[in-house]
């Protein structure tokens, strides 16, 4: 093993010097503060974006229906009794969306995001405000068409049928939505 440089007492005189007010350290680890960092779920993003725009297929499976004409649907294995209750606006509506003024596109992001929301909610039942088609070009129902058909393909929608006149008539739908 080789020895040591020697030191020079100049060089140690320097190093006081220079050193004069420092303290000792009590520990010679350097610690760094480590800050969490919230991971960024892109892939969920990403995903969420993609259901927003798959999520309704503009292809009508429902036929298209006029202004006055009522909407029903009823999934399979639904009681009656809950259908009549549901038709006859006897079921407590906790939540309403209202989309009239909304072009199709910007319908159907509002209509992803209510339903998203009463499911997280816990709603149960709520009213959907599509319009009767009055304010359209060619005097049809637009927007109640896509919502016939939009709420068909969730699966979340156990039924939904055309509102009481006090609550908008054909105009607007009551819709039933699975308990979470």
């Amino acid at each position: 093993m080789a020895d040591k440089p020697k030191i020079s007492d100049a060089d140690k005189a320097l190093f006081r010097e220079q050193t004069t007010g420092a303290r000792k350290l009590q520990d010679d680890k350097v610690h760094h503060a480590k800050k969490p960092v919230k991971p960024i779920p892109a892939q969920r993003i990403a995903d969420d974006r993609q259901v927003l725009d798959d999520m309704f297929s503009d292809e009508s499976y429902a036929e298209d229906v006029e202004t006055g004409e009522e909407l029903l649907f009823v999934r399979e294995g639904l009681q009656q009794q809950l259908i009549k209750k549901l038709r006859r606006g006897q079921l407590s509506v906790t939540a309403e969306l209202d989309l009239h003024g909304y072009i199709v596109p910007e319908a159907r992001i509002a209509l992803t995001e209510f339903l998203k929301d009463c499911r997280r909610h816990g709603d149960r039942c709520v009213r959907i405000v599509h319009g009767k088609g009055h304010g359209s070009r060619q005097k049809l129902p637009v927007l109640k068409n896509k919502v016939n058909a939009w709420l068909q393909q969730r699966d979340e929608i156990l039924a939904f049928c055309s509102a009481r006149p006090a609550d908008g008539g054909t105009g607007a739908v009551y819709v039933l939505l699975k308990r979470l």
